[in-house]
């Protein structure tokens, strides 16, 4: 069944335009605390585990900055008075220290990392189960590769953060704080020769790391637009070869990899500034600390010793690591921030057509369909029906024949609840099907698409999709009702061949073959049929057409049809136009009229 953009519950309000591959997403550049903010709500359920890994930050950032406390004493005590007994202890001490800092860090890391794991795990069942709720109108919308860049890339990035930078970020935190401390309790003096050389330093990076994380952005919608064109090209295939594409889509495939290289490089240029920035604040800094040093040591102050020279040296690199990866992390959570608004926009999406409260379960249907004053619309003022009304008796077969577009696929598309009406009702045994639980009117209600879905497995699990809990022998009985077994057990491993992706390998009347046994399996209530003998040849719809006659024996169907061949024995025949019924009655009637159906069966 060909899905059309609507809004299902919302009827005729103005879907949205259709965003393609060539077209740049919206995402906001600047940071957005209320996603992140919104991410507590995954973090949560692992405050403990959250406890301990802070607990070894706290640890592994204190451990971390006592080695040049260390270093202070040797070079001013133990190399001075050449004792080897100290040396001794304090390399035992140093070695100590090393064993407490590697447990700890390995304790918070692989503790970060199950935590990551699982509010990853979280975040990409809570985005999958969203997909499988949605409407039409959300697919209808979106390149299927935007969609798949959302659900994989996006989601990959955010599992770095969460196992990897979200701690890190308390980390550094922690260590400029301890740094900070350990200095000042050194030399306010040195102290602030190392902020003078470190603040604007840092200042210039955050600006870099500010400019480079809008063009990540950018980049990143280029990327969307790449992948979105490649899945459209693999899914189209046929076409693109058929109709001689292939050259036009390489230089489309260009030109998307141009934009997305192009602006990488520019990232790459832009990057490259950070590391001439760092050394040249690194070695002033450096170069203050010993100048300022030696003035005060002539000036008398003997506070000041190599060991503390060489310490503060080292603390000016600890203070400055952070700072850095700090701006790093910043950048990343930029993107997170923008990949979290895709994320939480498919997540919060908002599922139109969903269960009311206390919906009504159908049972034991007996197939009495009625569409009452129906107005149904995509596009606001665009009317696809408009007060269209039918009733239908149980058991009885309704073929729907018109033009293309006229709203053939409509009618049982409401009946199936992928679309809502805006004005009116639909019933199936007096029961609104907007009253009726969702899972009850499916079953109840099976679908034979023009166009049928062959998933990756056995011939058998795809025949068993129509009902998950039947036998082997149960799908191999449908199989033999509408004849597909005459092909299936051509095939190497018969009912037990794998069948590929979409089907590959096998002609579109096999896979149409394998559609109608499982709908044969189900064994709905009511049965629509969707130009669902289009791709079968004469011979085999003959045989079909048996087949056909004993599943609808009893039931109500829906045929929607080009061949007249497939619609000359329905019970009624609506030629469906200008937005409602055109005309209406059997084969007979409708020649006899010799009106719009005559002239469909005359060119046929």
């Amino acid at each position: 069944m060909s899905a059309k953009a609507g809004r299902g519950e919302l009827g005729c309000k103005a879907m949205a335009k259709r965003n393609t591959f060539f077209e740049d997403e919206k995402i906001e550049k600047k940071v957005d605390m209320r996603q992140l903010w919104r991410t507590l709500t995954y973090i949560l359920p692992y405050r403990r585990l959250l406890i301990l890994v802070s607990c070894m930050m706290l640890v592994a950032s204190v451990v971390s900055l006592l080695p040049p406390r260390l270093l202070k004493y040797i070079v001013d005590q133990v190399v001075v008075e050449k004792d080897n007994r100290q040396l001794a202890l304090v390399g035992g001490g140093l070695a100590l220290l090393a064993a407490v800092e590697i447990l700890s860090t390995f304790v918070q890391a692989r503790s970060m990392g199950r935590m990551g794991l699982n509010i990853i795990t979280r975040i990409r069942t809570d985005i999958f189960e969203r997909l499988q709720q949605l409407s039409f109108d959300y697919f209808d919308n979106r390149p299927d590769g935007k969609i798949v860049v959302r659900v994989t890339e996006y989601i990959n990035g955010l599992a770095d953060f969460f196992s990897n930078y979200v701690m890190m970020f308390a980390i550094y935190i922690v260590k400029l704080v301890v740094v900070t401390v350990f200095m000042v309790s050194l030399s306010p003096m040195l102290t602030l020769i190392v902020f003078a050389a470190v603040v604007p330093m840092m200042a210039l990076i955050f600006w870099l790391r500010s400019y480079l994380r809008k063009m990540y952005a950018a980049h990143r919608i280029k990327n969307s637009n790449r992948t979105a064109f490649l899945v459209e090209s693999i899914m189209g295939e046929q076409i693109v070869k058929n109709y001689n594409r292939i050259t036009i889509n390489q230089d489309i495939y260009r030109q998307v990899h141009e934009e997305s290289m192009s602006m990488w490089w520019d990232i790459v240029k832009r990057s490259r500034l950070n590391s001439p920035v760092v050394q040249f604040f690194w070695h002033l800094g450096i170069l203050c600390i010993f100048g300022v040093a030696l003035a005060l040591i002539l000036g008398g102050d003997v506070g000041i010793t190599a060991g503390m020279v060489i310490t503060f040296t080292s603390y000016m690199g600890a203070f400055q690591d952070p700072l850095a990866q700090l701006s790093t992390i910043i950048q990343e959570l930029a993107q997170v921030s923008s990949n979290l608004e895709q994320v939480f926009d498919t997540i919060d999406y908002p599922v139109e057509i969903h269960d009311k409260e206390n919906p009504v379960v159908l049972k034991n249907v007996r197939g009495k369909v009625d569409f009452q004053d129906v107005t149904f619309c995509y596009e606001e003022n665009v009317n696809i029906l408009k007060h269209f009304t039918l009733h239908v008796k149980p058991g009885e077969t309704i073929a729907l024949v018109g033009p293309t577009g006229a709203g053939k696929t409509t009618v049982i598309s409401m009946l199936t609840r992928f679309y809502d009406v805006r004005e009116g009702s639909v019933q199936i045994d007096d029961v609104d099907v907007r009253d009726a639980s969702l899972y009850s009117l499916r079953s109840e209600v099976g679908v034979l698409m023009q166009d049928p879905f062959i998933f990756k497995g056995t011939i058998l699990d795809n025949i068993r999709y129509g009902r998950w809990d039947a036998t082997d022998e149960e799908c191999k009985e449908a199989a033999r009702m509408i004849f597909a077994d005459k092909f299936i057990q051509r095939l190497n491993g018969g009912y037990g061949h794998v069948l590929e992706e979409r089907g590959s390998g096998l002609s579109a009347g096999e896979r149409q073959l394998i559609s109608f046994a499982r709908i044969v399996l189900k064994n709905p209530s009511v049965v629509i049929l969707d130009e669902a003998t289009s791709a079968i040849d004469t011979e085999t719809e003959l045989l079909i057409q048996e087949a056909l006659e004993v599943l609808l024996k009893d039931k109500t169907a829906f045929i929607v049809a080009h061949r007249l061949s497939t619609v000359r024995n329905a019970d009624r025949i609506l030629y469906i136009s200008n937005q409602g019924i055109a005309e209406e009655g059997t084969h007979e009637e409708l020649m006899a009229m010799r009106g719009l159906y005559y002239d469909l069966a005359s060119c046929s």
